[in-house]
């Protein structure tokens, strides 16, 4: 199991001679390129069908969360209380979702306008939502409730008790 020691001036040739021609084989992949391979001639090489399809997906998710944080000031159903509220929130928790996934495509992508969009939206997306959920908590000066409270459902208040003769 002994190996041959290795011939380092032959190696260090074989490297020199690759970065000289500025070729992208075995020594040639750690370059200053920014991990975009070139080609014999020096050119750089068109991206690959993943890296397109991961930009694709970064402006799909920046899309989606632009166009529902747009949506959300112009929500069509009261969003006072009750189960129309809980819909609301849900839509405004979708876009801050679909905001945080974007941002994070576009921080992988190197996407920059992709980016700020996202966080726009994000921003966006958690001002709305404070509006409403903070007067609920009782956090502002009006006060809101969770729940809807239907005057013909409520119970009506009992009489107090006749006094007692003496």
């Amino acid at each position: 199991m002994t190996e041959r020691p290795r011939d380092w001036d032959r190696e260090m040739a074989d490297i020199d001679r690759v970065i000289d021609k500025g070729g992208s084989g075995a020594a040639g992949q750690g370059s200053s390129t920014g991990g975009a391979s070139l080609a014999p001639t020096g050119t750089p090489v068109a991206p690959t069908a993943p890296a397109r399809r991961s930009v694709a997906m970064t402006w799909f998710w920046t899309v989606l969360a632009v166009t529902l944080a747009i949506a959300l000031p112009i929500w069509p159903y009261q969003r006072s209380c009750g189960l129309q509220l809980g819909f609301f929130l849900g839509a405004t928790a979708i876009t801050i979702l679909a905001g945080f996934l974007g941002a994070l495509a576009s921080w992988a992508n190197r996407r920059a306008l992709a980016h700020v969009l996202s966080l726009v939206v994000l921003a966006w997306a958690a001002v709305v939502a404070a509006g409403e959920v903070l007067p609920r908590i009782g956090y502002a000066q009006d006060s809101r409730t969770w729940l809807c409270t239907d005057p013909a459902v409520q119970p009506a208040p009992q009489a107090s008790p006749p006094p007692a003769s003496p």
